[in-house]
């Protein structure tokens, strides 16, 4: 019997996964002092947001669990407070969650976000930083993002990490790392 007549659905040959502007080469997960493979993804503001484009910039990159959740707006908020001070710094600020482009572009609007928010909505990103986790949520056990930040330096190497975070203060720390690539 196949995996997808078990309700599973069945693997993919391909080397890499194209859906709806979604894309990322598979290969392990990401790697301090690696340089991070391509991927696109569907961006606020109805554009296709690639890596590649990102080249020439340090990036920071914040996976967070939800769109107008208490932490993730706080974490947002954050990022978009320090936003001109990581612009001086050469850096650019993208936060990437499963939720749909619909959600990010209330989301985005209503904080008044100076950043793009991707969405990754079949975790093909997310499973290549390797930000999907169990969860407990009110006594049942889920699937969701760890709140996570990385940061790239202007070549596409992840330079530094941030896994299971606290967001109070977080956004100041990515802040410093960058400012001191």
């Amino acid at each position: 019997m196949s995996a997808a007549s078990k309700g599973r659905p069945a693997a993919r040959t391909a080397s890499s996964t194209a859906t709806a502007g979604r894309t990322a080469t598979r290969r392990g997960p990401v790697t301090v002092g690696k340089a991070v493979p391509d991927f696109s993804l569907p961006s606020t503001g109805g554009a296709i947001w690639r890596l590649r484009d990102a080249r020439g910039h340090k990036l920071v990159l914040y996976f967070y669990p939800r769109d107008n959740t208490p932490g993730c707006t706080l974490e947002g908020r954050q990022f978009a407070a320090l936003a001109p001070r990581f612009e001086r710094a050469g850096v650019t600020i993208v936060g990437i969650s499963r939720d749909s482009v619909a959600s990010h572009e209330k989301f985005r609007a209503q904080m008044a976000f100076p950043f793009a928010l991707l969405s990754d909505a079949d975790s093909l990103v997310c499973n290549r930083f390797d930000v999907i986790r169990e969860k407990n949520m009110y006594g049942r056990k889920v699937m969701g993002i760890e709140r996570s930040t990385f940061l790239l330096d202007a070549r596409g190497i992840l330079r530094h990490q941030w896994r299971k975070l606290k967001v109070d203060g977080h956004a100041l720390e990515v802040l410093e790392a960058a400012q001191a690539l």
